[in-house]
């Protein structure tokens, strides 16, 4: 017989919860030193010139590299487990992040960027294997959303953080000061974690719980090779390849855009710009909770996913307006519309993976799902720089308002698939 998780009493639940709490924290700080590069642009094209096309080349190569990690990091992460694997993670994207305190042009800051990108991509496999291992089935999906809150988290922080340290200390410091924190965090992770199995502060009605109700091991993986030749994984990597794009296009270039075409100088920075992040992480809230509602009253899988899916995408059509209007505070209003409306379309986009594939072969499509969207994004950022450098913002906004409603487009091939399985 099952044991009920709500019977524990709160002394006995609080383990698990920390270590989502510390997964959270590790998170928030991976986007801060994520987007560190982003919010001191500026500053950096001042020093060193950077053009647009420059700016673009830096966040290809980071894309790139994380595109490169997260095919690797899930073979990795289940080979040395969640402990060995994350201090590996860390220490390594906390060092790159700190080496860019040491950038001198293009290439070193390409270079550190590409480490970053690399070290960065174990933390979300590593994350979800956590999660898997101490979490019971029915409060999984909770402790997926507080990891993944640390994402809105980072990119709200980084303004204020960053504008700060360049403002008071200098750039060198927007690196530094991050990576310092990816590492004290690494000491707390030694001294607190262990696997549920042996804990030191783990109540044995908790153990309990946690090991009993584990997901028993699904068989042998399917190959990547077989998964590549069904259609839904290439629908999947299609979709996620167009989207990515936008959203790393806004998140490379709005302090640039902000700038340069607005007037923001680095207070206005510190003081604002998180905000269009504050709206991107209630978008995804509001998405996931809207198809789990439709759900809920009787909707079909497929029909819940696409209804939030086009509203988004409709809505991501904001992003034109905001480079056409004159007003500077129309302009950032609707750019955070934009990013609201770009998370309510991924939420549904996002879980299109474990809706179509089998719990053990989740994993592997997210790998190449995730893959594709880093390349996408990859390439999108070095056009978008040239563009931008070429003809001006306008055309970049343009394909920024269009490119959710291609990405929903095919993903409605991969729905027409999950509402014959569940008709």
């Amino acid at each position: 017989m099952t044991t009920d998780v709500g019977a524990l009493p709160p002394a006995h639940r609080a383990v698990r919860w920390r270590m989502a709490l510390l997964l959270c924290l590790i998170t928030t700080i991976n986007y801060v030193d994520r987007t560190a590069f982003s919010f001191a642009t500026p500053t950096l094209q001042a020093e060193f010139g950077f053009d647009k096309a420059d700016i673009g080349d830096i966040g290809f190569a980071f894309l790139v590299a994380y595109a490169i990690g997260q095919l690797l990091a899930g073979p990795i992460v289940d080979r040395f487990g969640v402990k060995r694997t994350y201090a590996f993670g860390v220490a390594a994207w906390s060092l790159a992040c700190m080496a860019h305190a040491l950038g001198q042009g293009v290439r070193s800051f390409g270079v550190a960027r590409f480490a970053l990108g690399l070290g960065e991509a174990i933390n979300f496999p590593a994350a979800f294997k956590s999660v898997a291992e101490w979490f019971p089935r029915v409060e999984r999906s909770i402790a997926v959303a507080l990891v993944t809150m640390g994402v809105g988290l980072g990119m709200i922080l980084t303004p204020p953080i960053v504008g700060q340290l360049i403002f008071h200390l200098g750039w060198q410091w927007a690196f530094i000061v991050p990576g310092m924190l990816g590492l004290l965090w690494l000491v707390l992770w030694q001294r607190v974690y262990h696997a549920p199995e042996n804990h030191p502060s783990l109540g044995v009605a908790e153990r309990g719980i946690i090991l009993e109700q584990r997901d028993e091991a699904p068989g042998a993986q399917t190959p990547i090779r077989e998964l590549l030749r069904l259609p839904e994984t290439w629908v999947l990597m299609a979709s996620r390849f167009v989207a990515d794009g936008a959203f790393y296009f806004i998140l490379v270039f709005l302090p640039t855009y902000l700038t340069e075409a607005r007037g923001f100088e680095l207070r206005d920075l510190a003081m604002w710009g998180w905000l269009p992040f504050l709206f991107a992480d209630i978008g995804s809230f509001t998405g996931g909770w809207m198809s789990t509602r439709l759900m809920r009253r009787g909707w079909s899988m497929a029909r819940a996913r696409a209804v939030p899916m086009w509203l988004g995408a409709g809505l991501a059509i904001a992003a034109l307006p905001a480079a056409y209007t004159s007003s500077l505070v129309l302009c950032f209003a609707l750019i955070c519309v934009t990013l609201f409306a770009i998370q309510f379309k991924q939420a549904s986009l996002f879980s299109l993976p474990a809706d179509l594939f089998p719990a053990r072969d989740v994993a592997t499509v997210w790998g190449v799902f995730g893959a594709a969207g880093s390349i996408g994004g990859a390439l999108f950022s070095s056009f978008s720089g040239r563009l931008a450098e070429a003809a001006g913002y306008l055309p970049v906004f343009a394909i920024v308002a269009s490119m959710h409603l291609v990405s929903a487009a095919i993903a409605m091939l991969a729905l027409r698939q999950l509402a014959r399985r569940h008709a």
